[in-house]
């Protein structure tokens, strides 16, 4: 696999870092995720559904392909077993508050005396400096401060966020994408590095369409639903029993779109002409082009679009798209057997490598399942550990 040799710290909870750290360890990455003793990331116990053991369905989803070790970084010896897996690892992600790590003797300027090829990742809600550093941030908060919300649903209604934790898993990606640049860096300089990431600019940084319309035009951008804000029509639509989603972003496929739902005349149409027409017309647009995709189905019309060429889709909800054919077919859904709940499902690996492939190997660990297994790797006695565990550092 394509990161088998690289031996990644999970110190992270929640979502952004544990997303990050399994997007690693599903390529490969020998990742060990160290956790409090007796209460271990928050996420196996606070975060949404049980099924059949204590941890969280939103625990087992991020943190497959793991190992899990307990120490309590607060005792001496337990920190002493940490410094050990830090002279020997190649990643560290952690997502505590900025200045927790410096107090616990777990920052980067302090493990990186000990190992100069660590590379250190810190998830944070608004990065490590900055007037904001401090705070505490949230998916939520983030997507509220980042404007991602401010275009989010539909013109002159509340607020909305973006229905998937946009904040968390941009910053895990671009969090993953910023360790492995260091890690082709490293193979040049011989030395690890410090990564500084944030859910707000996480959520920022995807805002592309966004900021391209407020610096060309000064105007600040707004919500339009499901339309686009540089193309129309490039939107849900609706059908005789639902909705439909066309993605007429030239005018090729403007001229395709109505010539195969039998209204050619728009083409000619002034108000439709050009893309920026129609863009400002954009409601007079949808009620023209829904008054006739009304008269059939959302299946009905698929049939119609595909066959003239169109890209078009339907709106599923997360039944329907893991019954799906071409979901199944590209590998979307994965089963894996937890030694609790049994056979559990989760998502696939969205990139495929074709000589270097990822892999499902394991569901996500039980707190401290690996920590006896690593501590007698490193050569601690039975006694020793029986020790550590009755004092509760491990």
């Amino acid at each position: 696999m394509p990161l088998e040799k690289i031996k990644v710290l999970d110190l992270t909870q929640v979502m952004a870092g544990p997303f990050c750290c399994q997007l690693l360890a599903d390529m490969g990455a020998d990742v060990t995720k160290v956790e409090p003793p007796g209460v271990g990331d928050q996420a196996r116990r606070s975060m949404g559904f049980t099924m059949k053991g204590e941890d969280t369905a939103a625990f087992l989803a991020v943190n497959r392909n793991k190992k899990s070790v307990t120490l309590n970084l607060k005792d001496g010896e337990a920190r002493d077993i940490f410094y050990r897996l830090v002279r020997e690892a190649d990643v560290l992600v952690e997502n505590f508050r900025p200045g927790v790590t410096r107090k616990l003797g777990i920052d980067y300027e302090t493990l990186k005396e000990m190992n100069p090829r660590l590379i250190y990742a810190s998830i944070s809600g608004f990065g490590q400096t900055g007037p904001y550093a401090a705070r505490a941030g949230y998916d939520l908060i983030a997507q509220g401060m980042s404007g991602v919300m401010s275009v989010t649903g539909e013109p002159g209604r509340p607020p909305v966020k973006c229905g998937i934790p946009i904040g968390d898993l941009s910053a895990g990606l671009f969090c993953a994408f910023g360790i492995l640049t260091a890690y082709v860096a490293r193979d040049r300089t011989g030395r690890g590095q410090y990564i500084d990431t944030s859910l707000f600019e996480g959520a920022l940084a995807l805002s592309i369409w966004e900021t391209a319309e407020l610096w060309a035009t000064g105007r600040i951008p707004q919500p339009f639903g499901s339309a686009h804000r540089l193309t129309a029509p490039y939107q849900a639509l609706r059908t005789r029993d639902g909705y439909i989603n066309v993605g007429a972003n030239n005018q090729r496929l403007w001229k395709r779109l109505c010539t195969a739902i039998g209204r050619e005349e728009l083409i000619e149409d002034e108000r439709f002409a050009t893309n920026e027409r129609r863009m400002a017309n954009r409601e007079e647009l949808a009620a023209e082009l829904e008054s006739t995709l009304r008269e059939r189905t959302t299946e009905e019309w698929m049939e119609v679009l595909l066959e003239a060429g169109f890209p078009a889709g339907p709106i599923y909800d997360y039944r329907q798209v893991f019954e799906d054919e071409h979901t199944l077919a590209r590998g979307m859904m994965v089963e894996m057997e937890h030694p609790v709940e049994g056979t559990v499902r989760g998502l696939g690996i969205p990139v495929k490598l074709s000589e270097t492939p990822g892999a499902v190997r394991r569901a996500a660990p039980l707190l401290g399942e690996h920590t006896r297994e690593t501590l007698r790797r490193l050569g601690y006695s039975e006694e020793k550990i029986a020790e550590l565990e009755e004092r509760e550092a491990i």
